[in-house]
């Protein structure tokens, strides 16, 4: 069951434990991310973020961009993560995957890679003061 609550994109409530597990037990690169990027930017980002019936690593709102760090089971997973990316574009969303390597071994150019995504998708949501 999927709770819709106005201008936000539904949510299935059945995950909150889950989510909250999940900001708990950070993956490596997870974990390394959010402290050396995201808590460093000027946005709000939410890690273990429901969305439909998914939970996604990392979600900017203002932005509408999710941020999926893959990992090796990914390989195996291939059609369902084609799937639920086809389900969180529905709603708008942009998708941006990165592996645990680059994160891992190429944090630099990874971040600065992404900031590029970030300050693009930014520059067409933000409006001109008028």
């Amino acid at each position: 069951m999927l709770i819709n609550k106005g201008k936000y994109i539904p949510y299935n409530p059945n995950l909150k434990d889950n989510s909250r597990n999940l900001r708990k037990v950070l993956t490596p690169s997870e974990k390394k991310i959010w402290k050396e990027f995201f808590q460093k930017i000027d946005l709000i980002v939410y890690r273990q973020r429901i969305i439909d019936n998914f939970i996604v690593d990392f979600y900017i709102p203002k932005i509408k961009l999710v941020i999926e760090i893959d990992g090796k089971i990914h390989e195996k997973l291939k059609e369902y993560d084609k799937e639920r990316a086809e389900k969180l574009r529905s709603y708008g969303l942009k998708i941006v995957r990165i592996t645990n390597e680059s994160i891992l071994n190429n944090s630099e150019k990874t971040y600065k890679k992404l900031s590029e995504i970030i300050d693009k998708e930014f520059d067409k949501y933000s409006t001109p003061p008028f």
